[in-house]
C-alpha cells in the first residue's frame, strides 16, 4: 500500500456533486475520494447506491454538476466530452459489468481495441498482437479460443477477455464495475488471482466496485460508498 503522506494522488475527487437529469435527489452531494498510484481500492456499496455512476464520472462518460476530478494533474471535470474520451483511452482501462465486447470480433481483436484509440497505450504495449495474446493466455484463454467470436465464448471467458482489453498498454488506473457478479466462488477467485497478478505487473492502480465484501482482504484499502456520499438516488 502507498504512503498517502508522501505520494501525490493519482486520482482525487473533491466536493463532487451529481444528479441524474430529471431526478430530484442527488446521487452525490459533496463526495471526496483519493486513489494513489499502484493502489488497489475496494469500493463497497449496495446495488443502486451509485457505484456505477461514480465510475462513469471518473471515466468521463458523464460530467459532474460541481466539484473537481483531478487525474495526475489534469482536471477532468474541465474537459469537453471529446477530450474526456481521449483521456480515458490514454490513461484508463475499464472492465464493464456487461463486458461490452464486440460480439463479431475474436478475443485478440477485442483486446486490441484497448490500443486503437490511444497511441500512448499502443506504444507501451509494444508488439500489440503478441501482448494481446500474452494477456489472454495469462487470463486463462487458450489458443483454441483465439479464433472464436466473442459471443461464442462462455461468460467467464468473455469476462477475462474484457479484463485483458482493460489491461493492455499498462493503463494508469483500471476501473472494474462488479466484474465478478456473474461468477461462482471458484471462478471468481481464479479471476481475481489473474487480475491482481496483471495489475501489479503493469503497475496500475485498481478501483474495484462491488457489493461482495468477501473480497475485501485482497485490497490495500476498503471504502464504503455510504461514508463518502451525502445524497442518495437510484443510479
Amino acid at each position: 500500500m502507498t504512503d498517502a503522506a508522501s505520494v501525490a494522488p493519482l486520482l482525487e475527487l473533491a466536493d463532487l456533486h451529481y444528479t441524474w437529469p430529471g431526478a430530484s435527489v442527488p446521487v452525490f452531494g459533496g463526495l471526496d475520494l483519493r486513489v494513489d498510484p499502484g493502489e488497489a481500492v475496494f469500493l463497497a456499496g449496495a446495488s443502486g447506491s451509485g457505484k456505477s455512476t461514480l465510475l462513469a464520472l471518473i471515466g468521463g462518460l458523464i460530467a459532474p454538476d460541481a466539484g473537481r476530478i483531478d487525474f495526475a494533474g489534469t482536471r477532468l471535470d474541465a474537459l469537453k466530452r471529446a477530450q474526456r474520451d481521449r483521456f480515458r483511452a490514454e490513461h484508463l482501462g475499464v472492465i464493464f459489468q456487461q463486458f461490452n465486447l464486440l460480439p463479431w470480433l475474436d478475443p485478440v481483436a477485442n483486446v486490441l481495441l484497448g490500443c486503437r484509440f490511444s497511441k500512448r497505450r499502443g506504444k507501451r504495449a509494444g508488439d500489440r498482437e503478441a501482448e494481446a495474446a500474452r494477456l489472454l493466455a495469462a487470463m486463462g484463454i487458450d489458443e483454441a479460443g483465439f479464433a472464436r467470436r466473442a459471443d461464442q465464448l462462455s461468460v467467464g471467458q468473455q469476462q477475462r477477455v474484457a479484463a485483458a482489453r482493460a489491461l493492455i498498454g499498462r493503463p494508469d488506473l483500471v476501473l472494474a464495475d462488479e466484474p465478478t457478479s456473474a461468477l461462482d466462488r471458484d471462478r471468481r477467485d481464479d479471476f481475481l488471482d489473474l487480475l491482481f497478478g496483471e495489475v501489479r505487473q503493469a503497475g496500475s492502480a485498481l478501483l474495484f466496485v462491488s457489493h461482495d465484501r468477501e473480497l475485501v482482504d485482497r485490497f490495500d484499502r476498503v471504502i464504503e460508498l455510504s461514508d463518502l456520499k451525502t445524497g442518495s438516488a437510484p443510479c
